[in-house]
């Protein structure tokens, strides 16, 4: 009898293990890639120059409404800059969830894009250099980035953030060096 009660556990707990292991899966792209202070000293090479602002009122709410397809929330955004180079950190909402990304733009073009934060339980995937590799040299054409950006199945939301999240510096960008 004790021989039957364990084969018939046996089945359950492959049960169990699979069902822990799907779910352990669906959350592994959760998670803090890079804190926004070490994206930061990354990139300035350890010398961060002092944060500044943008408020966010008038024509850059709208126009920010406008490439984010929502209301703009925030009163200001911040950014660092040195010479030529300005550096973002901005979240937008995936699907339910906010992604941090971290934008370095360089001559009005991006020079690189990462995936900071990801929150959600799908999508991760944009946070792999094959992705985020699309974006280098990218700049705006009107309001929207100047090439086509593939995305990523299961990712379409995020892939949207994304997109958006470039867009949004690239504006900014503009508005700080004119």
């Amino acid at each position: 009898m004790a021989i039957m009660n364990s084969k018939k556990l046996h089945p359950m707990r492959l049960i169990l293990g699979v069902l822990l292991f799907l779910i352990a899966f669906s959350v592994s792209a959760r998670g803090v890639y890079q804190s926004n202070q070490d994206f930061l000293d990354e990139t300035f090479e350890q010398v961060v120059p002092k944060s500044k602002v943008i408020w966010v009122k008038g024509d850059v709410r709208q126009t920010l409404s406008e490439l984010l397809g929502h209301p703009y929330q925030g009163m200001r955004v911040r950014y660092w800059q040195q010479q030529a180079k300005s550096v973002w950190v901005l979240d937008e909402i995936g699907k339910t969830e906010a992604i941090t990304f971290g934008i370095v733009i360089v001559a009005n073009k991006i020079d690189s894009m990462k995936v900071l934060a990801f929150r959600e339980s799908r999508g991760g995937e944009i946070r792999y250099p094959a992705f985020t590799q699309q974006f280098n040299g990218a700049q705006l054409q009107g309001q929207q980035l100047d090439r086509h950006i593939d995305g990523v199945s299961g990712a379409t939301l995020s892939v949207r953030a994304m997109t958006s999240v470039a867009e949004v510096a690239l504006y900014l960008d503009n508005i700080i060096n004119q």
